[in-house]
């Protein structure tokens, strides 16, 4: 994997905090054979609670802004970052459906954020389409593509 191969090559370890993915950025990670050598953990933080004890998501940015916004994905790759050894992280948390959108915040709604250690993350906000399964691949996809951009510009 070309995410893998970059990581590996600048000797990076990344760390992801997923939402909505449920693990499947992880899954898609370790599927490859030598991934513990740039993969370090990943934390499936589906519910609000899960955000705010296992990443430090503040409960005042959770009622402000809701668990799908750009303030909270920021603070889920600051925490994955904070709460591991790795370098690099990705976060995603969205509304895969087919219920749970609402006029502003619709089914396919995502958030992702990518940030390197000490350096100020990225964030970029997706309206997917299709069922509960291609949104999640969509996002899924989207955010490793996000993490080889961030991989050859460090």
């Amino acid at each position: 994997m070309e995410v893998g191969q970059c990581l590996r090559g600048k000797s990076l370890c990344l760390a992801t905090a997923e939402s909505c993915t449920g693990g499947w950025i992880a899954k898609c990670l370790t599927d490859v054979a030598g991934s513990s050598e740039w993969f370090e953990r990943g934390f499936v933080t589906y519910s609000n609670q899960a955000k705010m004890e296992m990443l430090g998501v503040k409960a005042e940015t959770l009622n402000r802004y809701g668990a799908v916004s750009e303030a909270v994905v920021a603070e889920m790759a600051a925490g994955a970052l904070a709460h591991s050894r790795a370098q690099v992280a990705v976060a995603v948390s969205g509304i895969a459906g087919p219920g749970g959108g609402t006029p502003d915040k619709p089914v396919g709604r995502v958030w992702l954020a990518w940030q390197v250690k000490d350096r100020p993350y990225r964030t970029e906000r997706l309206q997917l389409s299709g069922d509960r399964e291609n949104v999640r691949r969509q996002a899924v996809a989207r955010a490793l593509e996000g993490v080889l951009d961030v991989c050859h510009r460090f």
